[in-house]
């Protein structure tokens, strides 16, 4: 049983983040299974965005998996222009760990 737990724990690929723009989503695959990390927005304005949700199946938690979503999430806001709003605690602890201006101007308080 200790053997299936600690297979379950490593991550044996590289994590790569989705981004399904239809339904307004990132997601990361987890070792190929049907598990997946998600972070969800909504358009909230024509060029605004709400970072609303990020998720971590249980078993994957406390590996950095959220904060690969949440850097794609904010790279996504910067490269389309957007503003965003942070009501997803995950993503306002990730933006203040790591204040890039260019993640900074485009948040909305």
């Amino acid at each position: 049983m200790a053997q299936a737990a600690q297979f379950v724990n490593e991550i044996s690929v590289p994590l790569r983040v989705e981004h399904d723009k239809k339904r307004r989503q990132f997601t990361i695959r987890l070792n190929g299974s049907h598990d997946r990390a998600v972070l969800l927005y909504a358009y909230v304005g024509k060029k605004t965005v709400d970072l609303q949700h990020t998720e971590v199946p249980d078993a994957f938690r406390g590996r950095g998996i959220a904060k690969h979503l949440a850097k794609a999430a904010m790279d996504f806001v910067v490269e389309e222009d957007l503003k965003a709003h942070l009501t997803c605690w995950y993503i306002q602890k990730y933006v203040k760990e790591n204040p890039h201006p260019h993640y900074l101007e485009r948040i909305i308080h």
